[in-house]
């Protein structure tokens, strides 16, 4: 496989930033690949005879899917594993549970190490971390340290520059979403007459004082208010509802049940196998909303999510990003037949748009005590700056419109889409010169991009196995998919758009296969011929796909309306 050209940027970046500092920090939102470029630069210094190098994470699903995609990106190198239940440090790259390895006879039986690469590195600065930082740099001190984070900012307030003196490279949820890796969300700032109250709520150490948000969020009045605004607004899509404290939770859970909305709660204090059974009530469509306390705001991702309800304020903006990121995911309409995803609706009935202004975080590695100033704007009518949560101008008296309103600073991430075209691996075809039929292909894959009846359609085939739907919906997502999917499946010598032999004359055999129109075309090229041939080889299953996800498509949407009808 190959890296996205920007993950392959991070990559280089990140190298040049490890060679000069001997450390470094590298971030990147949800959605973007870190395991991926984490293997990459890993496997890069492995390049090197008898290096070693240990990738450090604290949940075991990471440990394991890490494993799976190193091992993807570096076929030829061996891996093992220090954890609970096995403790080898067998393979050129080690992938460890800090819990396990951050125990003092397990440091002490740790190797010399050249790399140690941290995910999730915003916990970094924690003492079982540093435990095995401090380790690896006593047994090594020119061992490299690496780490890669979705959100570099703390929720403590403490910073990394004890571990990190430098930021290699930084991906943007902006450049995530206009290159069609991620969906834009719609947020509307919805104030149901308690916004002055919120922006007093204290403050603790962490956040602010949940048990006063619930004390002026948790009255029936204001739960109703939102079940409307989420029904006028979203109410047919599955939805993910961010609350204060259990006790909130719970009315909210049950106010959504009464109104015919099926609604699973989820908590903290749930038993894990509980917990587990409410959620796959939520996946497999028993429920249509799950109302949870501080459970999914990290490490959980189910695509079909298209709509954040957010009933409590965040005094951080990491906090605030990773809530409104579980919608932000596409859809596999292999996974997911029926399910059309532009879009994720975000309903904030709190403060924490207004009081962070944006999804993009600026990294501090030295820590902070808040977020910073707070944003501002200016006042149509007279010019004054003023804070953006400030709702009459104290100069003149003007008044913004308080009901409903998006918030400008997160709707500019619909932006024109970067061009893919440009930026891939590989030469893109307009096969028949009206930009609604594009391919692209390799030596053991293609991939395409087909428009019909209002929608893009994303397939991608391979030697030895049948055409799959990769995405349905926006050209932006359905280029971006197909382009994964020749990624994944080609290597640098199929890829590159410079080969000498993409640009020579098509060959008298492939014009033999081709219609007598286009072998009249005397400036067809040997690729050009290739990609008309794949999909003339692939025409009637690419139809089959296109046909049946659009059928699909339109049940899906036709029993949403029957639902919003029968509410």
């Amino acid at each position: 496989m190959m890296l996205r050209p920007r993950q392959t940027l991070l990559v280089e970046r990140t190298l040049d930033a490890l060679d000069q500092h001997g450390n470094t920090l590298a971030v990147a939102p949800t959605g973007s690949g870190k395991t991926i470029m984490l293997s990459a630069v890993a496997g890069s210094l492995l390049a090197e005879p008898d290096a070693k190098v240990c990738i450090l994470a604290h949940r075991t699903e990471l440990t394991g899917q890490n494993r799976a995609k190193f091992a993807r990106v570096n076929p030829g190198l061996t891996t093992s594993v220090f954890d609970a239940t096995e403790k080898s440090w067998a393979g050129h790259a080690t992938f460890a549970m800090v819990q396990t390895l951050s125990r003092g006879l397990h440091l002490e039986q740790m190797p010399t190490l050249d790399l140690l690469v941290i995910d999730e590195a915003h916990h970094a600065a924690s003492p079982s971390y540093r435990a095995v930082i401090d380790r690896v740099l006593a047994r090594n001190p020119k061992a490299g340290i690496c780490g890669l984070t979705a959100t570099p900012n703390r929720g403590d307030g403490k910073g990394l520059r004890e571990v990190f003196d430098n930021v290699a490279d930084q991906i943007t949820l902006g450049e995530m979403i206009a290159a069609g890796h991620l969906v834009p969300p719609r947020t509307f700032v919805i104030d149901v007459g308690v916004q002055d109250a919120l922006s007093n709520v204290r403050r603790t150490a962490i956040d602010f004082d949940m048990d006063e948000v619930a004390a002026i969020l948790n009255k029936q009045l204001i739960t109703d208010a939102v079940i409307a605004r989420w029904r006028e607004k979203a109410g047919d899509r599955k939805t993910i509802v961010f609350c204060s404290t259990v006790a909130h939770a719970d009315s909210v859970c049950q106010a959504f049940n009464a109104a015919g909305i099926p609604t699973v709660l989820i908590h903290g204090e749930l038993a894990d196998t509980e917990r587990r059974a409410r959620l796959a009530d939520y996946e497999r469509g028993q429920a249509r909303v799950v109302v949870n306390v501080a459970v999914l705001t990290e490490g959980y991702d189910y695509p079909p999510t298209s709509c954040v309800v957010l009933l409590r304020p965040s005094s951080y903006k990491s906090t605030f990003i990773q809530m409104v990121g579980r919608g932000l995911r596409t859809i596999d309409p292999e996974e997911f037949p029926g399910v059309i995803k532009a879009d994720c609706i975000v309903l904030d009935f709190g403060t924490a748009s207004l009081m962070h202004g944006s999804l993009e975080q600026e990294v501090n590695l030295d820590g902070h005590l808040t977020e910073g100033e707070a944003p501002t704007k200016d006042c149509p009518d007279c010019g004054a700056i003023v804070p953006l949560a400030v709702m009459e101008c104290p100069l003149c008296g003007h008044v913004w419109e308080r009901e409903v309103r998006a918030v400008e600073a997160l709707t500019n991430f619909v932006m024109s889409e970067i061009d893919l075209l440009k930026r891939s691996n590989f030469r893109w075809i307009d096969l028949f010169g009206n930009d609604d039929t594009m391919m692209a292909t390799g030596f053991s894959a293609w991939g395409g991009v087909y428009f019909l009846a209002g929608r893009w359609y994303a397939v991608g085939g391979a030697k030895e196995s049948r055409p799959h739907l990769l995405a349905i919906g926006e050209r932006t997502v359905c280029l971006a998919k197909a382009d994964d999917w020749l990624n994944d499946h080609e290597s640098e010598s199929s890829a590159h758009k410079t080969r000498r032999w993409i640009n020579e004359p098509a060959t008298e055999k492939q014009l033999n296969y081709l219609p007598p129109e286009k072998r009249a075309d005397f400036g067809l090229t040997r690729y050009q011929a290739s990609v008309l041939l794949t999909f003339q080889f692939n025409k009637r299953a690419i139809q089959q796909l296109v046909l049946r996800a659009g059928e699909q498509a339109s049940h899906s949407a036709n029993d949403a309306v029957l639902m919003q009808e029968v509410a």
